[in-house]
């Protein structure tokens, strides 16, 4: 009798639960206050004029208006521009 399990089974096992990170809205997406925007690990896109920026670098709308995705240089920033009054 085995006094050790098959190499593959104790060794196995283990699987980190998924961070569903990536861009939440489009750009011209119209979006409310408190929206996510795009969930990050680092500063990948980097928060523009009315967006925000929570402990684990995740983006979200500080006022209610559109998304818009700017790359100006070698960054790529984030805004929201507000809904102009009908």
């Amino acid at each position: 009798m085995a006094h050790k399990k098959g190499q593959g089974s104790s060794r196995n096992g283990r699987d980190s639960n998924p961070k569903y990170r990536g861009v939440k809205c489009g750009d011209g997406q119209y979006v409310h206050a408190g929206a996510i925007i795009v969930r990050q690990k680092g500063s990948t896109f980097r928060a523009g004029r009315n967006v925000g920026t929570g402990r684990d670098w995740t983006l979200f709308a500080l006022i209610e208006g559109r998304v818009r995705f700017d790359t100006s240089g070698d960054r790529r920033r984030v805004r929201i521009e507000p809904q102009a009054e009908a």
